[in-house]
């Protein structure tokens, strides 16, 4: 099997814990202060693969560090934003809402960089946003506190996807993942420090366990899975594969906060996976930017 494939079903699976953290954070979270979560995330995290990449880390160099430190700006005010989306929404709406990621990142390719994606990629990230609609769209529909929060930690976690891309073209990415937690623990770190009547040991014993289920599965795992894959595949596709997180988020949100599962989510959820073959098609099909040439030539010739 070829690595881009190996890696695909590893982005999946990763999924499947990103969805699952949605509920979990909220119910770790609580009475306590979200930073001090995140803190105890990033720094167990920051732990662990200090062990596992320990070859790395007898290596590090300054620009590994820089790299890394750069990466988790983007990367912690991304999740940051999301966790405060997942206080005041549902987890199953929060994970939904994230899902806009999708668009944005060949939005933000195409005004920053002037790069536009394959014809097929933007079919499948508006079919992926239809299916985002599908499954959020409630009667009078407004869009909350937690709505705004999420999504302008999307747009953090686009930036974020996008800096990893190239990166991931011109240095070798896993030297630069334990500098980036680590500084994910200590932008963390200094968020708590701002809160007041921090408690830095709660007692309950959820927000312990979520700690250990977000920093091993949805940080450590899948950050590390996601930020190899992006050699192989661009950030782009990764973002549609990130779509089968609100799907996932949505069932774990059943059984662990006892939200209802509706048609709407199994309709967008086939929308969102329709998206995804889309976008993992061999199509011949050309970027927008030839289509609009062709257009052009043809106007012209007229």
């Amino acid at each position: 099997m070829e690595k881009r494939n190996i890696f695909l079903i590893l982005l999946v699976l990763g999924t499947a814990f990103w969805g699952i953290s949605f509920s979990v954070t909220k119910l770790a979270i609580g009475e306590n202060q979200s930073t001090l979560f995140l803190f105890y995330r990033f720094l167990l995290a920051t732990i662990v693969l200090s062990i596992v990449f320990w070859k790395y880390v007898k290596k590090l160099d300054s620009n590994s560090v820089k790299t890394g430190a750069k990466l988790a700006l983007s990367l912690v005010l991304g999740i940051y934003l999301q966790t405060l989306g997942i206080i005041h929404t549902s987890a199953s709406q929060c994970s939904f809402v994230a899902g806009i990621t999708v668009v944005i990142i060949p939005v933000l390719k195409l005004i920053v960089y002037r790069k536009s994606a394959p014809l097929k990629i933007w079919i499948a990230a508006f079919t992926a946003l239809t299916g985002l609609f599908v499954i959020s769209i409630k009667e009078n529909f407004s869009i909350g506190t937690g709505d705004l929060y999420t999504i302008a930690g999307a747009f953090c976690f686009a930036v974020y996807l996008i800096q990893i891309e190239k990166e991931s073209k011109v240095r070798d990415i896993i030297s630069t993942i334990v500098p980036m937690f680590a500084t994910c623990s200590l932008l963390a770190f200094l968020l708590t420090l701002s809160q007041e009547n921090i408690s830095w040991i709660p007692q309950q014993n959820p927000f312990w366990t979520g700690i250990i289920f977000c920093a091993l599965f949805s940080t450590a795992y899948m950050y590390t899975i996601s930020n190899i894959s992006q050699k192989y595949i661009s950030a782009e596709r990764v973002s549609i594969i990130y779509l089968f997180e609100p799907v996932f988020g949505a069932i774990a949100a059943h059984f662990i906060l006892g939200e209802n599962i509706s048609s709407r989510l199994l309709i967008g959820g086939m929308l969102i996976f329709t998206a995804t073959l889309v976008s993992e098609l061999k199509w011949q099909i050309p970027n927008m930017t030839s289509l609009f040439r062709v257009v052009k030539k043809k106007e012209h010739w007229r």
